[in-house]
C-alpha cells in the first residue's frame, strides 16, 4: 500500500494565487493613493503660501465716507 498522507495529496498554498483582477485592483489602488498624496502635498503647499501672503500683507481699513443726503 502507498503511504500517502493528507499533506502530500492536497497542496497547501501559503496564500491563494493572485488573479488578474486582484493584480489590476492592486495597481489601480496604488495609482489612486499616489495621486491623493500628490494632491494633498499641493493643497498644503498652496495653503502655506496663502497664509504667508496674508501674514505679510498689512490689513486694510476701509474709510467710510458719509453720504450727503440731498434734499428734495
Amino acid at each position: 500500500m502507498n503511504n500517502h498522507t493528507k499533506k502530500s495529496i492536497v497542496k497547501a498554498y501559503a496564500s491563494k494565487p493572485e488573479t488578474a483582477m486582484d493584480k489590476t485592483t492592486r495597481i489601480v489602488k496604488g495609482m489612486v493613493d499616489e495621486e491623493a498624496e500628490k494632491r494633498q502635498a499641493k493643497i498644503t503647499r498652496l495653503r502655506n503660501a496663502r497664509l504667508e501672503r496674508e501674514a505679510s500683507t498689512p490689513t486694510e481699513t476701509k474709510a467710510t465716507t458719509a453720504r450727503k443726503n440731498r434734499g428734495s
